[in-house]
């Protein structure tokens, strides 16, 4: 299979930001109507692709904006949970998905199919296809099968690398050394410099989550650093 390196979608990333766009199960803002809202107001503020997950999330967003939508489908939390099925895929295109996120590793996947079988899908519905890898090895056999694009998502999470504090960017610069197709970085990118280090380690676009669209994460960032403050100046919290 040949990977379509060349699709405009994928060339409007070149670059940019993309911002993932997803809340966790049980939090206020999971909702496709308010993930919908954070997709416009990062794409007002110079957002060039989206990447979101769920079915309604995906069929929310897509008519609000119109940037490269990357969209995926969680099932669990172990093993294979990121698009999982051939069917999971071909509901993210129907959805409205320009690219379709997927596990990019060799790991067994529920439906019996094989990496290969997905992509082949997707691409004859005339999307493309973003394998989530952990490793160089994972990257190499989704380029193999056809995958138009790798990106670091699964870096730490897979047991072939450690989790690094920040984005893997030896796992980044490994990637754009060695494979065919853009590289984009994905993975605790937590602010700006983070970003353009990953552009500068070679990455083609640098997507970014929790950092932009996870009020949770960043009032909590901020509570324990005024916290840890007050305790240090404090002369009574050093008795």
């Amino acid at each position: 299979m040949i990977a379509r390196t060349d699709d405009s979608r994928l060339a409007s990333l070149k670059g940019r930001l993309v911002v993932s766009c997803q809340a966790y199960p049980g939090e206020p803002m999971r909702s496709p109507t308010i993930m919908a809202a954070v997709a416009q107001a990062v794409v007002e503020g110079g957002a060039q692709g989206i990447r979101a997950q769920g079915i309604e999330d995906l069929k929310a967003i897509r008519p609000l904006v119109d940037v490269c939508l990357i969209g995926l489908v969680k099932r669990g939390s172990d093993g294979v949970f990121i698009t999982p099925t051939v069917a999971d895929a071909l509901d993210c295109v129907t959805a409205g998905a320009d690219i379709v996120a997927v596990d990019g590793t060799r790991r067994d996947r529920p439906d019996g199919q094989p990496l290969a079988a997905t992509i082949a899908a997707v691409h004859a519905a005339d999307a493309l296809v973003m394998a989530d890898c952990g490793s160089l090895d994972d990257a190499l056999y989704s380029i193999s099968v056809g995958a138009d694009c790798v990106g670091t998502t699964l870096a730490g999470y897979t047991g072939a690398r450690p989790v690094s504090r920040g984005p893997d960017l030896e796992l980044l610069a490994e990637l754009v050394a060695h494979v065919s197709v853009p590289v984009i970085a994905e993975g605790r990118v937590r602010n700006p410099d983070d970003a353009l280090a990953c552009l500068n380690a070679g990455a083609y676009a640098v997507v970014v989550g929790t950092a932009i669209t996870h009020p949770t994460r960043i009032a909590r960032t901020f509570a324990d650093q005024l916290a840890h403050g007050a305790r240090r100046s404090d002369p009574e919290g050093s008795r």
